[in-house]
């Protein structure tokens, strides 16, 4: 009776013990955002200076650690999907159909043309993602929309010239394409609806379609190196790969929501947010993954982690500040 007892004991304690430890180790605190309209992407140069932007084109700057937050203005209501740095100074954000594009560390923002009227003749472009892989060579991924906003094809946009000029490139799928990730100045991957994951060797030119195993959609892929890859998505979509996207596994959870980020602080240790205000993290290179306490319901769109901080955001202003 007493070993049975005890068997009991460390089915029921010993989960309970590691769920502890792992939420013991990072705490998620609340920040105030300075907007009440939904947060999408952030991204920091350092632990004292970053970004967040989102709904009606709406951008915030911190100095101080997001302690306060410098509101932006910039020539559009369009929603910015992304904001990225190429280096403390070089930075783009894409907005609907616009970019802009700072070189003095987001002091100023200047708008730049990347398609003309006319260009895309099946309809008018959304851009979703950008990344660049050095200082010449960039991609912007997204969708046409047709004149009911509904997708009629892919967009993949590249650069050879620090964004001076884009040349569309055709990819094998009219889905919706939603994040790119650069490993290196030639190996890059894009995910999209339905299942859809791109890859490229060549940094964009020819790009070949990776076997996802899913037709969720998938939100967001992150590379640590050209072998080690993750991508998530719907109700509760977790893809990781160990050979480049050769061939992806579906990590098992009992998460049913929706992904919308991933992003790793090194090797081991990543983090996942999605709707609902779930947080996941994992410490074992996304072999397994744990719920955080975020200390909100609100739906999570954004993430950026570091080895020391990292920061959440989503709707209604959701800001999330990571202490290590």
């Amino acid at each position: 009776m007493k070993g049975l007892i005890l068997q009991r004991l460390f089915k029921f304690v010993i989960p309970f013990l590691l769920c502890a430890g792992a939420s013991a180790q990072t705490a998620w605190e609340m920040a105030e955002s300075g907007t009440d309209g939904d947060l999408v992407t952030a991204y920091f140069t350092s632990s004292e200076k970053g970004w967040i932007a989102g709904d009606n084109g709406f951008l915030a700057s911190t100095r101080d650690e997001g302690r306060t937050w410098t509101r932006h203005r910039l020539s559009t209501t369009e929603n910015i999907n992304e904001i990225y740095f190429r280096n403390e100074k070089n930075g783009y954000l894409v907005a609907g159909r616009k970019m802009f594009v700072t070189s003095d560390g987001g002091d100023t923002w200047g708008e730049t043309v990347i398609v003309r009227a006319g260009d895309i003749r099946e309809g008018t472009p959304e851009f979703l993602s950008i990344r660049f892989a050095n200082r010449k060579r960039g991609i912007i991924v997204g969708s046409v929309l047709n004149s009911n906003e509904d997708v009629v094809d892919s967009l993949v946009l590249k650069t050879e010239d620090e964004g001076q000029t884009w040349q569309r490139i055709k990819v094998s799928s009219r889905t919706e394409l939603f994040h790119l990730n650069f490993v290196g100045d030639s190996r890059v991957w894009v995910v999209g609806d339905r299942g859809v994951i791109l890859a490229s060797e060549d940094g964009g030119t020819t790009w070949r379609l990776q076997s996802s195993g899913t037709e969720r959609a998938l939100y967001n892929v992150h590379f640590r190196d050209r072998k080690a890859g993750y991508a998530v998505g719907g109700r509760g979509t977790i893809l990781r790969t160990e050979n480049g996207g050769l061939t992806w596994q579906q990590v098992p959870t009992s998460f049913p929501t929706t992904f919308m980020r991933v992003d790793f602080a090194d090797d081991k240790n990543g983090w996942i947010v999605g709707h609902g205000g779930t947080i996941l993290r994992s410490g074992d290179r996304g072999k397994t993954w744990l719920l955080q306490e975020s200390g909100t319901k609100e739906s999570l769109f954004g993430l950026y982690m570091a080895k020391r901080y990292g920061w959440a955001l989503g709707a209604n202003g959701t800001l999330l500040r990571l202490n290590k």
